[in-house]
């Protein structure tokens, strides 16, 4: 009897916790700006099928295509389709009285400047609006069923798709094993779009709210204005190829041509007195160029060398597709984060600490996993603790490439290079000659080698631990002489850092008493010590070729582990896309 009350009262919990689902939702969506009861007390009449259209609505949607559509197969979206309309009694929200609702025609004019998102407008049937417009009221003084049916749907589509990819992006992160959850980032896109959009008297403005939030992505959005400007200004010029490098004070056929691209993207004063018919290469167009090497991660000599031409000759109109490609990954970011991230974005090789107000608090230069072969991975996970005077568990695979093969040559090589065997439990089993036995041990994966702790420990003196499945975590090191190099890819997947007890004093700032002398001091005392953070940190490790600063500089790097080209080739396939 006890166990049957029990269940009773599981399942009257269950129901109850089922039944405030919805008020839940409406609560997280109004926390987000979104308010769905204002819009739905406002909601009008739709226009109404006759059975015929409504059993041809139904198959249009149970089809998952709509051929006269740029991208016909919307079958990724049935379910949320087949809700929408349930929703209307399969009537048609978007038109009243064979005529495009002001809402209909706000959406369109959102699609039509889906460019100034980072998005195509022909993905969303720009060019094809007009023509359907044709069809209906006031143009058509008869507009046929079908053609209404055919442009609600379509234009419910198209708003779908729209909103999800200024929301979580096009494709899935997970497409790329990126650990990126943008799932949970979903809400109900129906009944957001019936609730908030179809009735709005300001579109735009709630769309608005689905973008993330983060003032790097607005900044990416006004570069990215610009930009498309700049690509109609200057067009597709090319400067000509050089035969050696030219140095500052020497003759270049091409000043012309370079004083008006540098000036156009801002490395070159609009006030700098330049003989705009000369050739001679010398400041301030040489101070122009080593601005133009700064913002696209090279070293700033003020030489045209082959890979400075090559920087230069860059279409802009690839630059944007490249501001486009990153402003995708900034939509798989989580939103709503309650504490201030760690953020290290690999081609900029640079990291960049947070306050709350995302304002940067600290940044420096960093080392990531070398391409091809020891990638860092792209994900997100939470700071727990600091490990100061680390040990270095050697990893089975870098053991078996870089280990075994000297210890067996030299079975003294682990204690010369500081270094000793230890077993599961990280018992010491020697930190002197290894055996053959020992030997064959390690080689099967029963014995394993870690580096003790002290300067030369290649983790440094101090470990940042965001626990993931990767393995990955942020450290010291001993090889301070990378930091100075423009490409920093030289890791095994791991971050070295360049200021690692700023970092230490920053991450432990609610931990009382963590001042730089103290950091210090457990730097550099001889005992391993782990310090839990009084409060867990956000680390996103982020792949994003192109940063706006909070000056407004733009920066341009290399796509050194290849994810735009990877992330372009999906994109050219159209929808639906992987997710």
């Amino acid at each position: 009897m006890e166990r049957g009350r029990d269940s009773v009262n599981r399942s009257r919990i269950l129901k109850g916790l089922v039944l405030m689902l919805p008020l839940v939702a409406s609560l997280l969506l109004w926390r987000h700006g979104i308010d769905f009861t204002s819009s739905a007390r406002k909601q009008r009449e739709t226009q109404q099928l006759s059975s015929d259209g409504q059993a041809s609505l139904r198959a249009t949607i149970q089809a998952g295509n709509l051929s006269d559509m740029r991208w016909p197969d919307f079958s990724d979206y049935e379910k949320h389709m087949q809700k929408f309309y349930e929703s209307y009694g399969y009537s048609l929200p978007w038109v009243r009285g064979m005529e495009p609702t002001a809402q209909a025609q706000q959406v369109i004019t959102l699609l039509l400047q889906a460019e100034q998102k980072g998005l195509a407008a022909q993905d969303y049937d720009g060019p094809r609006w007009g023509d359907r417009l044709t069809k209906l009221k006031p143009a058509a003084p008869q507009p046929s069923e079908g053609d209404a049916l055919r442009f609600d749907v379509a234009l419910t589509v198209c708003v779908m798709r729209y909103i999800s990819d200024l929301h979580i992006g096009k494709v899935n992160p997970k497409h790329f094993d990126f650990g990126f959850d943008v799932d949970a980032k979903k809400y109900d896109l129906p009944e957001f779009i019936k609730e908030s959009v179809v009735d709005a008297s300001d579109v735009a403005g709630v769309v608005a709210k689905v973008e993330p939030p983060y003032p790097g992505y607005q900044r990416a959005i006004q570069a990215l204005h610009a930009y498309l400007e700049f690509a109609k200004e200057y067009g597709g010029d090319q400067l000509p190829a050089i035969k050696k490098t030219i140095a500052p004070g020497e003759s270049y056929s091409a000043v012309p041509q370079l004083i008006r691209l540098l000036r156009l993207v801002g490395d070159l004063p609009a006030d700098a007195k330049v003989a705009a018919d000369g050739t001679a290469y010398q400041a301030p167009l040489v101070d122009a160029v080593k601005n133009f090497q700064r913002r696209h991660g090279r070293a700033p000599d003020g030489r045209i060398t082959t890979q400075t031409l090559a920087d230069l000759s860059v279409p802009l109109t690839s630059r944007v597709r490249q501001m486009q490609l990153t402003l995708e990954r900034w939509r798989w970011l989580p939103v709503g984060l309650h504490s201030a991230p760690i953020v290290a974005n690999i081609p900029e090789f640079r990291l960049r600490a947070y306050d709350e107000n995302y304002k940067v608090a600290l940044s420096m230069n960093v080392v990531v996993g070398k391409a091809y072969d020891h990638d860092t991975p792209v994900f997100g996970d939470i700071m727990q603790y600091v490990v100061f005077r680390p040990y270095w568990s050697v990893p089975y695979s870098i053991a078996k490439a870089e280990f075994l093969s000297r210890i067996a040559r030299d079975p003294g090589y682990l204690a010369k290079k500081g270094f000793e065997v230890v077993n599961s439990r990280q018992d010491v089993v020697t930190s002197g000659t290894v055996t053959n036995h020992m030997l064959e041990q390690l080689r099967a994966g029963k014995l394993f080698i870690r580096q003790t702790p002290g300067p030369k420990n290649s983790l440094g003196l101090v470990k940042f631990i965001f626990p993931n499945s990767y393995n990955v975590y942020m450290h010291d090191t001993p090889a301070q002489e990378f930091f100075a190099k423009s490409r920093r890819d030289f890791s095994h997947g791991c971050i070295r850092l360049e200021k690692p007890a700023d970092l230490a004093v920053w991450v432990l700032r609610d931990n009382p008493g963590w001042s730089m002398d103290r950091v210090r001091a457990a730097m550099n005392e001889t005992a391993n010590q782990q310090v839990n953070l009084a409060h867990p940190i956000p680390v996103f490790i982020v792949y994003g070729t192109v940063i706006v600063t909070e000056d407004g500089l733009v920066h341009f790097y290399d796509d050194i582990y290849g994810h735009d080209a990877a992330l372009e080739k999906v994109l050219k396939k159209g929808y639906p896309y992987p997710n």
